[in-house]
């Protein structure tokens, strides 16, 4: 874990300039909300909104970002107004909740727009029952709301705008599917049934936290597409938690809200959830807990027993996300992944094809783009992948044929790399041998992808760099063959 965050790379620093940027437009929206006459917890509500604003929003597009920045207020609001106006009416509000939940998870169909939106609306009702909002109270956090989200957006697009500078990010789309075939709509399923298991449970546990165990719920199937993948990151949640309480310990429950100390420790915090996000979800969870703590010192209430409650109630709400995932519409961790794999292949024979066209002199065609998307998938592919290779997976077999996948496809990534370069080199020229290279490797895709057992070696290895890399792809393809061949009863992943 530790590893995971001071060794992962950084390609033009955009992580770091991501968390730095968070800090900045979230302690301008603080500081806007204090000049505007706001109480502290107009002044919370302020943060967590600007907060929200500069982590959900993941369009590929600066442009898209700006209109879902937009549309965040008309999701968020009339969501706040109906979790303060339900304040004192527990059933009615209990039940809007799950309708949120619901409706959150099932917006994610609709890519990154929907998932902000629904992120967005949940976190609302959310941060509504974490400050107690009451009626009286929300013209303040309206105003609160709308003031972050412009201060957030004005930081974003006008004074930090680093992504203007950057080639649009590639969003690989969801498996299709209708009805319940769709993983999103079986999730919001399962995100509803697991959610009202943490509620009920956790007004069990406490009539004032309960709220605690849905949050806990809703973030384990946040960015996971299967069964396997939402186990892992409960595990990852409860594990981040557990850590972040202990800090809390040592850092938040001494500090005991006094001012200075807490607004530096609350920017370190920001700063670690924005830079680790990407990387590893303990260390996120470990600095969301510790933001949460601080906040519960700014307001007073922190201690010791109260963490202890924290940890009760996200164990809560991770044993409702494992009930539901298992017991609920179930979506197999091994149909994800071959769905995924297989879509990374056909994304490679694609990039080869394409570079194979830039050697043969058609100016017009650009396979940087591919290799982008390709990248994306790989890492769609590893994610769905972590429920073998985590180290308690109790199957050793299936996490060597798991890791072994993942070895082969990055040196499949390697070689596209490597063709794509000499394909971007003016000097390089056509060699009539790349043809059928090329030929091998669609034939190779083909045979993997529709389950063939036969998929041909390569030839002897060239000298030219154009068909050493072609060789490279030909072996890691033809050697995918084997641990790719999933007989009866014996799936790459679990069922």
């Amino acid at each position: 874990m530790l590893k995971r965050v001071f060794t992962a790379p950084d390609p033009g620093r955009v992580r770091l300039r991501f968390a730095a940027r968070a800090v900045l437009g979230i302690g301008l929206a603080v500081v806007v909300c204090g000049l505007a006459g706001h109480s502290l917890v107009g002044a919370v509500t302020g943060g967590l909104a600007a907060l929200l604003t500069l982590f959900t929003v993941a369009d590929p597009t600066v442009r898209g970002q700006a209109v879902t920045t937009a549309l965040l207020p008309a999701v968020g609001l009339p969501v706040l107004a109906a979790a303060a106006e339900l304040h004192d009416v527990p059933v009615a509000r209990d039940l809007v909740f799950l309708a949120v939940v619901g409706a959150g998870v099932y917006a994610r169909r609709w890519g990154p727009r929907g998932h902000s939106l629904g992120v967005f609306a949940f976190m609302t009702f959310f941060v509504a029952q974490f400050l107690h909002a009451t009626p009286g109270r929300l013209p303040e956090l309206y105003a609160a709301v709308l003031l972050s989200v412009l201060s957030a957006a004005a930081v974003r697009f006008g004074l930090w705008c680093y992504e203007r500078r950057l080639p649009p990010a590639p969003m690989p789309a969801a498996p299709a599917g209708t009805g319940l075939a769709r993983v999103t709509t079986r999730q919001a399923v399962q995100a509803t049934a697991g959610a009202g298991f943490a509620l009920v449970v956790g007004q069990l546990v406490s009539g004032q936290r309960w709220y605690w165990a849905v949050g806990a719920t809703w973030w384990i199937f946040v960015n996971t597409a299967s069964r396997g993948e939402t186990l892992v990151r409960g595990f990852r949640r409860v594990l981040g938690t557990v850590i972040g309480i202990a800090l809390g310990l040592l850092v938040a429950v001494p500090v005991h809200g006094a001012p200075v100390p807490t607004a530096v420790l609350v920017a370190v915090a920001v700063f670690g959830i924005f830079y680790t996000a990407a990387v590893s979800y303990t260390w996120m969870m470990l600095w969301v807990t510790l933001l949460a703590e601080l906040l519960y010192g700014l307001l007073g209430v922190l201690s010791p027993g109260l963490l202890a409650l924290r940890f009760a109630e996200t164990g809560v709400g991770a044993v409702g996300a494992v009930l539901a995932v298992l017991f609920v519409l179930p979506v197999t961790t091994h149909l994800t992944t071959d769905a995924w794999i297989q879509r990374a292949l056909r994304c490679v024979h694609a990039c080869t094809a394409e570079a194979a066209a830039r050697l043969a002199g058609a100016v017009t065609v650009d396979p940087a783009p591919r290799v982008a998307e390709l990248e994306q998938l790989l890492g769609r592919v590893r994610l769905s992948v972590a429920p073998l290779v985590h180290p308690l997976n109790p199957m050793p077999g299936r996490k060597r044929r798991a890791r072994l996948v993942l070895a082969l496809l990055d040196d499949c990534a390697r070689e596209i790399h490597g063709l794509v370069a000499v394909a971007a080199d003016p000097e390089a020229s056509h060699d009539a041998r790349l043809a059928a290279a090329c030929w091998r490797v669609e034939a190779a895709v083909s045979a993997l992808t529709k389950g063939s057992e036969h998929v041909t070696g390569p030839a002897e290895p060239p000298t030219e760099p154009a068909l050493a890399h072609l060789h490279g792809l030909e072996r890691a393809l033809a050697e995918l063959a084997e641990p790719l061949r999933v007989p009866s009863g014996s799936p790459l992943v679990g069922a």
